[in-house]
Order: structure tokens, then sequence, then C-alpha cells
């Protein structure tokens, strides 16, 4: 009886590997397909997994953060993985964020992707210093990156196709998610009260309207008139469907590198942290940017203010020119 029972065993342990493999081969039938940038580690990186005994939806979640990540890195113009710098990582987090991802999704993709990096540091593919350093997921307590106002302008300067223009000015100029402006449609346009209503936040559902200036009213006009009139969405890709995340940002990063900045690591997502602290810096109440920007809690517009707040700018110096004066008397 004890042998009987031996053979299914056998049986069942034979059937997990063929189980394993098969997730594997499928695994690689769809990598075989694609063009990524270290799509080779990629490869080998999945089969260690499997040798291993990974469990086969451990190697499916971790594939499609990966593929993701190369995705995105390739998408910046990058296409050798040995040179990937720590900026690289940094960027993909605030990429996934700017898609509307909880950061509970961009920590489960993020040691996916950080548990390759090691792998290929262990084959000296990657510099072990690249990660001397913990990268940290406490985004929510950082400060906005804003772009500085001389890039702007040379970013603003390098966009020499109507559609770009028009789609970048909006970015800037409303403070509306990327996902929001893609999904805009003729209808949500009111170009004689210069509003757009945006029916539904990307984020949060939090249906708001937004206002348009006149550089960007200006840049839309020119773009209304020459774009396919059949297309549901002010900005189409191919059919009638909207130009996906990819391609907008692969046209932002087209530009950043036209006007020199591909250097200082900004996103598309840094246009929305620029309308927010520039509007500070002109004087706005933080309850109207918030309203303008979407933000169910005020909490998250006040990141701005941290960044922005020209008032304890000027008391340092006050206080710092007293003190340079020896103006401070008294033991402490």
């Amino acid at each position: 009886m004890e042998h009987a029972n031996a053979i299914p065993k056998q049986a069942d342990s034979s059937k997990e590997g063929a189980r394993e493999r098969t997730t594997l081969d499928h695994i690689i039938e769809r990598l075989a397909s694609m063009e990524l940038p270290g799509k080779e580690y990629l490869e080998q990186y999945m089969h260690y997994k499997w040798r291993v005994n990974h469990k086969p939806r451990t190697m499916k979640g971790s594939f499609t953060s990966i593929v993701l990540f190369l995705t995105f890195y390739g998408a910046s113009g990058k296409s050798d993985i040995t040179r990937l710098e720590r900026s690289d990582l940094e960027s993909f987090i605030e990429h996934e964020q700017d898609r509307g991802m909880y950061i509970s999704t961009v920590r489960v993709r993020m040691a996916s992707v950080i548990a390759f990096v090691h792998f290929l540091m262990e084959q000296d593919i990657l510099s072990p210093l690249l990660l001397k350093k913990t990268i940290r997921l406490k985004i929510p307590e950082t400060l906005p990156r804003a772009m500085n106002p001389v890039d702007v302008k040379r970013l603003i300067g390098s966009i020499d196709v109507v559609r770009d223009r028009a789609l970048i000015l909006l970015l800037l100029r409303t403070g509306m998610r990327i996902g929001e402006v893609l999904s805009l449609t003729i209808n949500d346009i009111d170009l004689a009260e210069k509003k757009i209503h945006v029916m539904e936040g990307e984020k949060n559902s939090m249906g708001r309207v937004v206002y348009l200036s006149e550089d960007a009213v200006f840049a839309l006009k020119r773009w209304l008139a020459v774009r396919n009139k059949e297309n549901a969405y002010i900005f189409s890709g191919r059919g009638n469907s909207p130009i996906c995340y990819s391609a907008a940002r692969s046209r932002f990063f087209i530009y950043l590198k036209k006007a020199g900045l591909e250097h200082k690591g900004y996103t598309v997502h840094c246009l929305r942290h620029t309308f927010a602290s520039e509007l500070l810096n002109a004087g706005m109440r933080l309850e109207v940017l918030q309203q303008l920007l979407g933000h169910r809690d005020i909490e998250v517009t006040r990141h701005y203010a941290r960044l922005t707040d020209r008032t304890r700018e000027e008391e340092y110096f006050r206080a710092m020119a007293i003190i340079e004066k020896g103006g401070i008397h008294g033991d402490y």
C-alpha cells in the first residue's frame, strides 16, 4: 500500500514541474516578440527564477513589472541597460504614479525591478554601487519637482510640431494629469470661455473646471484647425483612440533632448508641478490651487507651498543678515 501511494506523489511532482516549465515557456515566447533594452538579460533572469523554483504567479508578476520598466527605459531614449542609473529607477517610480498607480502597486513593481537589478549586479553587468543607497518609496512626503523657468522657455521653444505644442502647453498651463489631457474630446473644451471641463479626474474621479491661458488657447486653436475632425479625441492616435501614455511621453523626451535638458531628469508630471509652483509664486491662494489640481485633501496641495514659500525664504535672509552683522547678543 505504501508503494502504491508513492507513485501518485511522483506523478504529482512531475505535473508540478511541467506546469512551471510551461509558465517559463510562455514567458519566453512573449519575450521573443518584444523589442526591449536588456532583453537577453531578462530572459536569463526568468530562467534563473524557474531554476530556483519560483511559483508561476510570482514569475508572471515579476515579468510584467520588469517589462514595464524596460519599456519605460527604452521610451526615455535609452537602449543600453548596462548604463542604467539610479535616476532611471526613480523616474520610473514617478512614471507609475503619473499613471495613477497606488503606492502599494508601485512598491510591488519596484520590488521586482530591484530584484532584477540585483541579479544584474551579481552577474557583474551592473555596478554594485548602483543600489548602495536604498531607494525608499515615501513618495507622498517628497517635494514636487518643478521645472526651472529658464528651462520651461527652452522646452517650449524647442517644440516645432503643432499637435505637440498644444499638448505640452495644455499640461503646463492647466495642471491637468497626462491621462486627463489624452482623454479630452472636443465637447470638453470651451474656447470662448477659455475653459476645459474635466468630467472625471484620473486619480480620484473628481470632476472640475480648469482654465486656458492665452498661449494655450492659441496653440490649441492652431491644432484644432488642422486635426482630423472625424476623431473623437483631441489628441488621437491610431484609429479613433487617444494617443497612448508612452507615445506622449516619448514626444516629451524628444523635446527635452532637443532643448538640451535630457540630463535634468524632468518627466511629463513635472509640468503639473511647474503649473502649481508658478501659480503659488504668483500669489494664488492654496484653496484655489487645490480645486484646479483636483486634490481632495489640501495637504497634498500644501506640498507645493513648502516648495514655493517666499515668506519663509525672506524671513531666513532677513534674520541671517542680522546675524552676519553681529546683531545677536546674549548667552545660550
